[in-house]
């Protein structure tokens, strides 16, 4: 009763809210990223911006210029990593919060030896559990543009991970997926990308992703869908397995190998 319901008022607002040709047309000739879906592909993540803005709350308590195109596209962005999963992955939680610029969040946390610390760095972007998203707008603004930084989806592939609980790099995998293989995949590739970042290479992937196995599910997400060639190349194991994640083989769409 309740999916039946949910489902026909979610069919309603389509109806009576669809977000007007003229400003969707604007929002994906914005982003990039979104070459090469196909019309049916575009139709079907223009449904699901609709909902996702009928749905949350998108909101600038700081001050920055959020227009109607900026909402659209931070929507757009969010969406494409649930294009085929459905709106439901973002259940449970309803408001995104968009800072100006980079902000400098309070946590407390405990070191090896029992003493609590206070951390006061400045992020681009964080996600609670049940809680909201934050962005920094100036960041925002700047996504989707084939460079592998996308705080947008970063964001929002650590609301994914926090679906069984704990942020830890091993969101619900689908019917059919082995844990044991994304486990394998995944270690193997974060071991390699830290041992890489501490010889001080250049990477082909955001070094942000060494801080954590949270953080590197992120980073490989963001990857997926900004430059999925390189991460194809660099951990093909990795790609395989946010393919049967994500249920989107992203290389096939004729994305850039590398940033432009």
């Amino acid at each position: 009763m309740d999916w039946s319901l949910k489902n026909w008022r979610r069919r309603r607002t389509l109806q009576r809210a669809a977000l007007p040709d003229e400003a969707w047309r604007a929002a994906v000739s914005g982003l990039p990223l979104l070459r090469g879906l196909s019309g049916d592909e575009l139709e079907r993540l223009r449904e699901l911006a609709t909902l996702f803005l009928h749905e949350k709350q998108v909101v600038a308590p700081g001050g920055f210029p959020l227009d109607d195109d900026m909402r659209i596209k931070i929507a757009a962005q969010a969406c494409l990593p649930i294009l085929n999963l459905g709106l439901d992955y973002y259940a449970g939680w309803v408001s995104v919060i968009v800072y100006p610029d980079e902000f400098v969040p309070e946590h407390e946390f405990m070191d090896e030896c029992g003493v609590v610390h206070l951390a006061h760095s400045p992020v681009k972007g964080e996600s609670w559990e049940q809680g909201p998203v934050i962005l920094s707008g100036a960041d925002a603004v700047r996504c989707g543009e084939h460079d592998g930084v996308n705080v947008v989806i970063h964001e929002f592939a650590h609301k994914l991970d926090m679906l069984n609980g704990a942020m830890n790099g091993f969101p619900p995998l689908h019917q059919g997926m082995s844990p044991e293989r994304w486990a394998q995949s995944f270690t193997a590739a974060f071991s390699d990308f830290c041992a890489k970042a501490e010889t001080g290479m250049e990477m082909a992937l955001d070094p942000y992703g060494t801080e954590s196995p949270a953080e590197f599910f992120a980073v490989m997400s963001e990857a997926f869908f900004e430059i999925p060639h390189t991460l194809r190349q660099e951990y093909p194991d990795v790609y395989q397995q946010l393919t049967a994640f994500y249920r989107q083989d992203t290389a096939s769409l004729g994305r850039p190998a590398s940033a432009c």
